[in-house]
């Protein structure tokens, strides 16, 4: 057994992204006054190894993905702004860049959803839906 084993719970850049993720909701929530991210929701944050970049996945509450890009440029150029209020917040040597992405994963999950019921309803309009059992 290696002397440099991690032991196998959270390791440091998991911390430090939540720590993020928890401060980003909070300035976003409070600090930027900007109505194209007032409802923005930090879905995650990935840290790199090396703490030099953070990926930031932001949903819009009720908004399209049109209203998402903007939101991500928006968030683009209050990058500084923002990463130099988590320096104050991090106990850590460097603060991340902040890189923000649009994550379009709840509106792929709903359409994924949309398209099972549509499937099942037709399952069942021709009597193929598999959820009665099968008697012989």
């Amino acid at each position: 057994m290696s002397r440099h084993r991690r032991p196998q719970g959270f390791n440091r850049t998991d911390r430090i992204a939540d720590q993020i993720q928890r401060e980003l909701s909070r300035l976003l929530q409070f600090e930027m006054k900007d109505p194209r991210v007032n409802l923005a929701t930090i879905q995650d944050v990935t840290v790199s190894r090396d703490l030099s970049y953070a990926e930031v996945y932001f949903t819009l509450l009720g908004k399209g993905e049109e209203e998402g890009v903007e939101a991500e440029k928006v968030l683009e150029k209050a990058a500084g702004f923002l990463r130099s209020s988590l320096a104050q917040t991090l106990n850590t040597r460097t603060t991340p860049k902040l890189r923000f992405h649009y994550d379009t994963t709840p509106e792929h999950a709903a359409e994924i959803s949309r398209l099972i019921d549509d499937a099942r309803a037709e399952d069942r309009e021709l009597g193929l839906d598999s959820d009665e059992p099968e008697q012989d």
